[in-house]
């Protein structure tokens, strides 16, 4: 008998003896009351059950999508596809590492042992009865390891009977020996007329600001690390790294003389730039980023003169009037406000960091060079996240109290809102993609698309950031079922964040038919 070691990691190894012996050795483990076992060619490594991202609209025995050493591994449930009762993972549960081709996790309620067994000890499964389908198994193996019966799993038909999808992408990458990545193109949006702004809406201290898209580099969540700065102005927090350089924080609370608070998970920086250049980019710290707003230009109103005196708020530089003038919206002009003394000695402290050499390699998280990013607009659903290019959004809306039902609307229409003067017919995404529906709060937002020519907002349980994501920390996703592939077709594997994002294809979130029915309901 040989022995399962343990890693540093938590995980597990099989030892070089096994590996020579793979012809008559088995890994034995435990799912419910049974034993199994699986030949030792196959199984690249045995691990504690790694965190999942759940996938939707995957086979229901999928836990989800995790992170192998920058891997992206399939974890599936043996439980529910011998369709056993579900139950917690514990300290003994293990997921068995199998690579047909395409590695995926099985996880299982307790490893044994390593085996070896003689040929003359495995009998046929044919004639036995077994607790799961005897075309799942190779054999049977007789008194061995103080066991009766041990049922020998194929999980190459295993895989090939649940998951169709994954055996021909592993198939496939069997004969080529790599796997291809698909290009990628992405949906341009449309363009925003002459006579409309788009901004980026954010609150500061239960105030609206906004400032202009185009000055808005990304949206980023506070990092675990700030690196204070000796002797700097109140008003600059410190520098973070953000893709190999440095980047001034200042906070707005400090600039409009506003009383400080603890920074918490729904803090946003807003990382604006004044001409396009790294070298000229300023975060800012606000307390939640709202929205992004397409207005018409008739609603904004220059600054009154009197108050654009008052230095507090001389970067303000317009005023923007929404429903009816109840909702007043503070457009923040980016050349004033990099003129500003708090964004000159924020600049100046990068500068000088950078004279003395002190650039902090050692907090730098290498990432990949910034021509190289994609920048994806970053959504939740229950504890997920889901990433879409930000050239494919028109823009982000607050969800109304009400959505308005239309007699004869597709099954899959929420209802429709008007949205300055135009029908847009809304997806509620949880419902589309099979998940648990939650009551209207004021985290949700409404995300715009056009999917072939056609303008429909999807309901997502909150807009998180705006993302630059490096593209080599995006993969093919794994192929799991034809639906699934179709829509999301890439991950982002972010390991040092410990973060996977799914990487939604937005011509996919309606299928033909459905914009066909879509175009006939809303003439």
């Amino acid at each position: 008998m040989t022995t399962i070691v343990e890693t540093s990691t938590g995980g597990a190894i099989l030892d070089d003896q096994a590996a020579h012996l793979e012809a008559r050795q088995f890994v034995t483990f435990f799912v419910g009351q049974e034993v199994f076992a699986v030949p030792m060619a196959p199984v690249r490594e045995i691990i504690r059950v790694p965190d999942a991202v759940r996938v939707p609209l995957s086979p229901p025995s999928l836990e989800g999508l995790a992170n192998l050493r920058g891997l992206v591994l399939p974890v599936i449930s043996l439980r529910r596809l011998f369709r056993f009762p579900d139950r917690e993972h514990d300290d003994a549960s293990r997921a068995l590492v199998i690579d047909f081709g395409a590695p995926a996790g099985f996880v299982v309620d307790r490893v044994a042992s390593v085996i070896t067994v003689e040929l003359d000890q495995i009998e046929s499964a044919a004639a036995i009865q077994a607790t799961i389908d005897s075309d799942l198994l190779l054999g049977v193996i007789k008194n061995v390891g103080g066991h009766e019966m041990v049922m020998i799993l194929d999980f190459a038909q295993l895989i090939k009977s649940e998951f169709a999808a994954l055996d021909r992408h592993a198939t496939q990458a069997a004969a080529t020996g790599s796997q291809s990545v698909e290009s990628h193109d992405t949906a341009k949006a449309v363009g925003v007329g002459s006579d409309e702004l788009q901004l980026v809406s954010f609150v500061v201290a239960n105030q609206e600001y906004a400032i202009a898209i185009e000055r808005v580099q990304e949206i980023v969540q506070v990092p675990e690390q700030i690196i204070h700065v000796p002797k700097s102005a109140s008003h600059v927090l410190g520098v973070m790294t953000l893709r190999q350089r440095l980047l001034p924080l200042v906070s707005l609370r400090k600039m409009f003389n506003l009383p400080m608070e603890a920074l918490n998970e729904h803090n946003r920086i807003v990382v604006i730039s004044l001409s396009g250049g790294d070298q000229q980019s300023v975060g800012v710290v606000t307390d939640t980023v709202n929205e992004v707003l397409r207005v018409s230009s008739s609603l904004v109103d220059p600054m009154p003169a009197l108050l654009a005196r008052d230095e507090a708020i001389a970067d303000i530089a317009e005023i923007c009037r929404l429903n009816d003038g109840k909702r007043l919206v503070s457009i923040i002009s980016a050349e004033k406000m990099f003129a500003h003394n708090a964004f000159r000695e924020a600049a100046a402290v990068v500068k000088e960091l950078r004279e003395e050499g002190e650039v902090m390699e050692k907090t730098v998280e290498t990432q990949g060079a910034i021509g190289d990013d994609e920048q994806m607009v970053v959504f939740r659903l229950l504890k997920e996240e889901f990433g879409v290019p930000i050239d494919s959004v028109q823009e982000i809306v607050r969800v109304p109290e009400q959505l308005t039902h239309v007699p004869k609307a597709p099954d899959f229409i929420e209802g429709v809102i008007n949205l300055r003067g135009t029908v847009l017919p809304v997806v509620d995404q949880r419902r589309r993609f099979g998940l648990s529906t939650m009551e209207r709060n004021d985290r949700q937002r409404i995300m715009v698309f056009t999917i072939n020519g056609v303008r429909t907002g999807f309901i997502v349980d909150s807009v998180s950031e705006v993302l630059k994501i490096p593209r080599q920390a995006i993969e093919e996703a794994p192929h799991l079922s034809d639906e699934t592939s179709r829509l999301i077709r890439r991950v982002a594997n972010l390991q040092q964040q410990k973060r996977m994002i799914l990487l939604l294809d937005v011509d996919k979130l309606l299928e033909g038919g459905e914009v066909h029915a879509l175009k006939q309901a809303m003439h």
